[in-house]
């Protein structure tokens, strides 16, 4: 699944032939996204120029004069610029022409990305972006905010650190890499850390995210960034799909083991 690094290296990718351009029409091929397509789509867009493409979490958002065009991903979705003479994929579900004849088509085989429009300009408030936390690359998001937010809390850190109302955009991955980066056991209870680990934690969120954003985001299955270009950071990680292997510290044995159904890979020896 994309998550923070790789759409924001969409968002990066698309963001120059998007903005100042305006759309003169939407095809919609197949509506069944993770919720239907809204059949008047075209009528909200055509002939609205793009304002911005802008991120919160892992949606794309393309602003507009009239509101919002919110796009999320999903588990396997892409967006790519093409020509009106490309042949159409299987999975090529909507197509945005533009005025200067690019399409920005979307496409996505297992259907669980959204494609959705809000009105007007509080899109902070609609119901999918509402309850969010803050950027993890952010000054707001610190080791204060996360250790308050800990709290008495007897979760494992590692879902802690994954729950979008705490902060949003640190997936599985991200997640991995930085609790060994920071040293922390990612079985460890969220309210048993202290400020001082959770200040390693915050700058470890942060470093690790940016490295995979200026790599172009981590390659595993399908993720190709706007540009077409997969992303590299999956050559630099650490413990992530290292499960058995030896630790680049110690050299101890990497354990590997399940956390709310996710694939968890750390060193017991460097993580505590």
């Amino acid at each position: 699944m994309p998550e923070l690094p790789e759409v924001e290296t969409v968002k990066r990718g698309i963001s120059p032939h998007l903005i100042g351009r305006v759309f003169s029409d939407v095809i919609i091929r197949d509506p069944r996204l993770r919720w239907p397509v809204d059949s008047e789509l075209a009528n909200h867009l055509c002939g609205q120029e793009v304002l911005s493409v802008e991120r919160r979490a892992k949606y794309l958002l393309i602003r507009l004069a009239a509101g919002h065009l919110l796009i999320h991903l999903g588990m396997s979705g892409r967006l790519y610029f093409t020509g009106a003479d490309t042949p159409i994929g299987k999975h090529d579900h909507l197509d945005w022409r533009l005025d200067d004849g690019q399409i920005l088509r979307y496409t996505d085989p297992r259907r669980f990305g959204a494609v959705v429009w809000v009105e007007g300009d509080n899109v902070a408030s609609h119901k999918l972006l509402a309850k969010l936390g803050p950027e993890p690359l952010l000054d707001e998001f610190n080791a204060a905010y996360l250790f308050k937010r800990a709290g008495k809390r007897t979760v494992p850190v590692k879902s802690f650190l994954m729950d979008a109302h705490v902060v949003v955009g640190v997936g599985n991955i991200y997640a991995n890499e930085a609790l060994y980066m920071a040293g922390i056991s990612p079985t460890r209870e969220a309210g048993s850390i202290s400020l001082a680990r959770y200040t390693r934690l915050v700058f470890a969120v942060k470093e690790v995210l940016d490295k995979a954003i200026t790599q172009g985001g981590t390659t595993l299955k399908d993720f190709v960034g706007g540009d077409g270009k997969p992303g590299y950071f999956k050559q630099e990680l650490q413990v992530y799909g290292r499960g058995g292997q030896p630790c680049w510290t110690c050299m101890k044995e990497l354990s590997e083991i399940r956390i709310a159904q996710r694939t968890t890979v750390f060193c017991r020896r460097c993580q505590r």
